[in-house]
């Protein structure tokens, strides 16, 4: 037939052989053959096509480029051969389910369960064939399976102010303070996903999805001193321990009734689930248990979140979520909204609203270490219930040549104890953080700054120390940052309690980030840093901050530690990292980074010790292994 001269791509059946490519004469009298014999199949020989929309969407120019645009290019192709009709094809072919099963049809790719780069079932890149496990509750041929797995290893050698025991002491002729300083952390944390889910897995999302996520952590500790990894005197400096944690049990569903031809969607999802309220996870950052309204409009242009969380309680020493205790009495409810291109184009400008309900002033909670975490010990010891809401406006984009990220936060509300005073106090604290980026070829360029309001008369009705529902900030320099990294406990002011958070940037004399309250009682903080990131290659980069603390106002922790002035300086945080990505993806990533502190006069006024040692250190060895 005369339609068999056509260069088309098909499967056929075995057997079935290809004809010879004609002579140039005859592919001349096959074009006349053709136009005949398709002559009475489709009497429209030629459709004249839509008009394309070549006029610039306002709103989404390029900045600095008011040019029109360039004239459309018109392309005419005389004597072209039209597309044969479908009653052209041999019965004989086999049409293709979809485009997964493609390539395996032809023999080009064959699956590898071990190579990222082949197609695998596991991590969802083709359908399950639901021959093959009839035991699966799915029908069709559009359910996928993703399987991960991420081994995280940690090696962190550090020094911090570390009291001495006031029982007993390690080392009989230790009578100051604080003794040695040195501790060794080693932690390993195994992290298995799964998911199951229903849809296309490209260009839109999923109609259905149930997914689960276990991690297990085992840590090893070393400190020189008693009574700091445990409150039992007789018990020993160094601690092994280990946890399996459910950080993500949940179910999306994706109403698909709201879908457009953009694929904008609403979808509601119930469970343990990761949220974060804000661009660098200044407010809340964490995987709770909840229910998440979200989705996007316009062209993906306006975003939203609604969302309610009830907090689960955490393992002390790993951090993981911990399903066997009850869930704490705090609840978290949060609305926001994201526009792009809000204010100027190329910014997107993101609205929060949170509410945070703490109804946890009748609980004792002692930790898994025999510390007392809900009451504090500090001031009067009692428990205390608060309503907090957060008003915040973030911003993250670009302002022509320079990125900018920033946060500001606005926290109202009631304490129903005050536990310097014992009354109840009003909630009124505030918070910002900015980060200006300018790149340049293979460098960037970044300066931070951030402030945190403190508390500058502690036995008012007034609470005026900021503080978040739970931090894990990506910024000035993040977990490499020796004062967002390490804990400082505060002694001699209170008891178990840290002057600032494990990976968190706020001064907020907290018992702990993961099972302690909020604390609007605190000094606050200033910090202003300078840092640069340097990609030498798409498998190396250099990264180095540096950072000058202070705090805010001291009156609290003067009035804690019975001291009639503490200087504001906290001192200088320098640090520096190198990330090697040997593959150049994010399969095996390993970071190496140092970080130290210069303690400056009010630092070195709450942690004197013997030796007059004013520099601390850490070090973190990093490798993260994924599938």
């Amino acid at each position: 037939m005369a339609f068999s001269l056509l260069p088309l791509v098909v499967l056929s059946q075995p057997g079935m052989q290809a004809e010879a490519p004609p002579q140039p004469a005859q592919v001349e009298e096959g074009v006349q053959d053709s136009a005949e014999e398709s002559e009475g199949l489709n009497t429209t020989i030629k459709e004249e096509p839509e008009p394309l929309d070549n006029q610039i969407i306002e709103g989404r120019e390029r900045p600095g480029f008011n040019d029109e645009l360039p004239d459309a290019i018109e392309q005419e192709n005389e004597g072209a051969i039209r597309a044969p009709p479908p009653q052209a094809f041999s019965p004989d072919q086999v049409p293709i389910p979809d485009r997964w099963r493609l390539i395996e049809g032809l023999g080009v790719v064959e699956e590898d369960l071990l190579d990222p780069y082949n197609q695998n079932t596991y991590k969802g890149d083709r359908p399950i064939n639901p021959d093959k496990v009839p035991w699966l509750p799915i029908k069709g041929d559009d359910w996928f399976f993703v399987l991960n797995a991420i081994s995280d290893t940690v090696y962190e050698p550090r020094t911090f102010p570390i009291p001495v025991g006031i029982q007993t002491t390690e080392d009989p002729d230790r009578l100051d303070v604080f003794g040695n300083d040195f501790s060794n952390v080693l932690s390993q944390t195994f992290i298995v996903g799964a998911a199951l889910l229903k849809g296309s897995t490209a260009y839109k999302p999923p109609s259905i999805e149930y997914r689960l996520t276990l991690a297990y952590n085992v840590n090893y500790v070393t400190v020189p001193e008693r009574r700091v990894l445990f409150v039992e005197p007789s018990k020993g400096t160094t601690r092994l321990d280990h946890f399996l944690g459910v950080q993500e049990a949940f179910v999306d569903y994706h109403f698909t009734q709201f879908d457009n031809d953009r694929f904008d969607f609403i979808s509601i999802r119930a469970g343990i689930q990761p949220f974060q309220a804000d661009f660098r996870g200044f407010l809340f950052n964490d995987q709770q248990l909840g229910v998440r309204l979200f989705g996007n409009r316009d062209n993906n242009r306006f975003q939203f979140n609604l969302a309610a969380f009830w907090r689960l309680e955490k393992d002390t020493n790993s951090g993981l979520n911990s399903v066997v205790q009850s869930p704490r009495d705090d609840f978290v409810f949060i609305a926001n909204v994201y526009r792009q291109d809000f204010l100027i184009p190329a910014l997107t400008s993101q609205f929060t609203v949170a509410y945070n309900r703490n109804r946890e002033g009748d609980d004792i909670e002692i930790d898994d270490n025999g510390f007392p975490v809900r009451p504090a010990l500090l001031g009067d010891l009692r428990g205390r219930d608060y309503d907090v809401v957060y008003l915040g406006y973030n911003v993250d984009g670009r302002v022509g040549r320079i990125n900018v990220t920033g946060s500001a936060y606005w926290a109202l509300g009631e304490d129903r104890n005050n536990f310097f005073t014992g009354r109840p106090a009003d909630i009124n604290a505030q918070f910002a953080a900015v980060e200006f980026s300018y790149d340049r070829d293979w460098m960037r360029f970044r300066l931070s700054g951030a402030y945190q309001s403190g508390d500058s008369d502690p036995y008012d009705d007034k609470e005026t120390g900021y503080d978040a529902i739970f931090e894990n900030p990506v910024f000035a320099g993040a977990d490499t940052s020796y004062w967002i990294r390490q804990t400082i406990p505060f002694a001699g002011g209170g008891r178990a309690v840290s002057v600032n958070g494990r990976n968190g940037i706020l001064n907020n004399l907290r018992s702990s980030k993961e099972q302690g309250q909020s604390n609007f009682n605190n000094p606050g903080l200033w910090l202003v840093g300078v840092g640069a990131d340097f990609d030498l290659t798409p498998e190396f980069r250099l990264s180095a901050n540096a950072n000058h603390l202070w705090f805010e106002d001291t009156t609290t922790l003067e009035n804690l530690r019975i001291e009639g002035s503490i200087p504001s300086e906290i001192g200088y945080d320098l640090s520096a990292s190198a990330i090697w990505r040997p593959k150049a993806n994010q399969n095996i990533v390993m970071r190496l980074s140092a970080a130290t502190l210069i303690s400056g006069d009010g630092f070195r006024d709450l942690f004197d010790n013997l030796g007059n040692q004013d520099e601390y250190y850490s070090v973190l060895a990093n490798v993260t292994l994924t599938y």
